[in-house]
């Protein structure tokens, strides 16, 4: 016969196990990843990128050439539509600048035909325009125009540094096979000359470059990707190329992206997203590349703050330390200082020059 102390310790030990199966069951549904609304989910799904299977020109937008398979993914693409092929690129205060004179006029198929098939010389855009016999005027060579005279030009500086000797070299050995084939007289400017101009203008850059990024951190449960993309949706942001990115998009069309919002690639192709999960995901801006007008660093900080609050996340810096009110104060008036610094500099933010010299 049970008695009343063994009946108490029994219905005790029933109710510690239901306590601990509830707890069980809570505790997995706070650990599940947090999934969209169904209505606004399927408006934008995770990871979908534009139709585009070729990178972009950082600043015109024109078409490079592919990237290989296993790269595509893996490389930032900025989201930048395309624009007129006749618009002018080359620019003295950026290129080392070569003339290609003729004699006669150049039809521009021929000039097409000729071109060399890449348009990079060791890391640096390259570039030949054609100056129209009719308008005057400097542009990229088209089909069905005539043209007097040909110039071509390699970028000085970029991200991935300042053009060398070696660089300068390729450079005048391909213009030479271009001016072979159309039977132009080369006038090349001085290499020791564009190699410093080039090294000076470099040490510019790397003290005035700036891509700032804030990390924002789930503080308790995780999310899924269309979790994240129905809440940045709601903050302005579309689709960009790659799975996992996603951008602000500029008030100017033709733009950079204001903001880019970057999460793991690998849960945005996950066969199935709405199981895959993050606990972070980042807020980027590349300061040369946007323009003042657009307020992109108070943007950015909204932003951040924005999400971190509806998403109930915190906002962090690259090391995971919190972000606090004073320390972005700092980062803003250090932003606007460097930014009046490229504006003297005839290198506002926004700028083609800038996003060139910046790519």
């Amino acid at each position: 016969m049970i008695t009343p102390l063994q009946m108490g310790l029994l219905l005790l030990g029933l109710a510690l196990l239901v306590a601990l199966l509830l707890y069980n069951l809570w505790n997995a549904r706070r650990q599940r990843p947090r999934r969209p609304e169904a209505a606004a989910s399927a408006q934008s799904p995770p990871g979908a990128q534009a139709e585009s299977g070729h990178r972009l020109d950082p600043v015109l937008g024109l078409p490079e050439e592919p990237l290989p398979a296993d790269l595509q993914h893996a490389t930032a693409v900025p989201d930048l539509p395309k624009v007129v092929q006749s618009h002018q690129v080359l620019d003295a205060r950026l290129d080392a600048i070569a003339m290609l004179l003729s004699d006669q006029v150049v039809s521009g198929d021929a000039v097409l035909a000729a071109l060399p098939a890449s348009r990079r010389i060791d890391g640096k855009p390259f570039y030949v325009e054609a100056q129209n016999t009719q308008t005057q005027q400097w542009e990229l060579p088209r089909a069905g125009e005539r043209y007097q005279a040909l110039r071509a030009g390699i970028q000085l500086v970029n991200r991935a540094g300042a053009l060398n000797e070696i660089g300068f070299s390729q450079f005048i050995q391909r213009l030479d096979e271009l001016a072979d084939s159309l039977q132009l007289r080369p006038e090349y400017p001085d290499m020791m000359q564009e190699v410093a101009r080039a090294r000076t203008l470099d040490q510019f850059a790397l003290a005035h470059d700036a891509q700032l990024s804030f990390c924002v951190r789930a503080r308790r449960a995780a999310w899924s990707p269309g979790y994240l993309t129905q809440h940045a949706a709601r903050a302005g942001f579309v689709a960009g190329l790659l799975p996992g990115r996603l951008v602000l998009p500029a008030s100017t069309p033709g733009a950079a992206a204001v903001l880019v919002l970057q999460y793991e690639t690998q849960a945005a192709l996950a066969d199935d997203p709405e199981q895959a999960v993050l606990n972070q995901f980042s807020v980027a801006l590349d300061v040369p590349h946007v323009a003042r007008s657009e307020r992109p660093y108070v943007r950015l900080r909204e932003t951040a703050q924005q999400l971190a609050h509806s998403m109930e996340g915190v906002v962090c810096d690259g090391a995971g330390t919190p972000l606090h009110s004073d320390a972005m104060d700092q980062i803003g008036a250090e932003l606007e200082a460097l930014c009046e610094a490229l504006q003297a500099r005839e290198l506002a933010p926004g700028s083609v020059l800038a996003r060139r010299l910046f790519s």
